[in-house]
């Protein structure tokens, strides 16, 4: 197999260790808007899933539209403050990352969350200039598991699909991968959920972030 050029990175819980921040927000958010409060493992297992998918999926009430788009204000402003107590890159991140750079690969995120919040945790762990571009959910007409994140990239910066890698911690990311027609890399380190990564038969199975430099 020949060595990846184009790597696309999931953030939440691939770069960056968002899970007690998208965990906390999203209980603050149905607390204020006095809804039943869904469980820490609701919220993770849905982490990986834009808001306007998963936050009906778990409410306890019918929501109309607006109620939703309500709930997905007060989130987004609880996640303005919460993200304040702690996002944090995972151990080797930073260096891996760096060493994809020198060897001359393309970096560049794909994520479910918006791209403001994105640029802006980003910047908060120091990984500002580190990307070509981002991709979030904003930019794109169907969320994970659809294809379009990476092919708006591809497509915006003529990438080669066959030289191409997808890295993520949930089965969306590498469903979105094979439906994208790139290869796929699990980022064990930060999957909330293996056996329904590995379901997914990933081209590669990454257990530490040093491990990015095999492929």
């Amino acid at each position: 197999m020949s060595e990846m050029k184009n790597f696309f990175f999931d953030f939440d819980s691939t770069l960056a260790d968002t899970r007690n921040v998208a965990v906390l927000s999203t209980q603050r958010a149905y607390e204020a808007q006095g809804l039943a409060i869904p469980s820490r493992e609701a919220v993770v297992s849905y982490m990986g899933v834009p808001i306007e998918v998963s936050f009906a999926k778990m409410a306890k009430e019918d929501l109309s539209d607006q109620d939703l788009e309500d709930l997905y204000t007060v989130f987004r402003s609880q996640y303005h403050v919460t993200e304040q107590e702690g996002i944090t890159l995972f151990d080797g991140i930073a260096t891996a990352l760096e060493q994809l750079t020198q060897r001359g690969a393309n970096l560049y995120v794909v994520s479910s969350k918006h791209s403001v919040p994105l640029r802006r945790n980003l910047d908060q762990v120091g990984l500002n200039g580190t990307f070509a571009a981002v991709s979030g959910s904003d930019t794109v007409d169907h969320y994970k598991p659809a294809p379009d994140g990476i092919w708006n990239l591809v497509t915006r910066f003529d990438l080669d699909l066959a030289e191409s890698v997808m890295i993520g911690d949930a089965k969306y990311d590498m469903q979105m991968g094979h439906n994208a027609g790139v290869a796929t890399a699990a980022a064990m380190w930060g999957a909330a959920d293996p056996d329904s990564v590995k379901a997914e038969q990933p081209t590669y199975l990454l257990k530490t972030p040093a491990d990015l430099l095999t492929i």
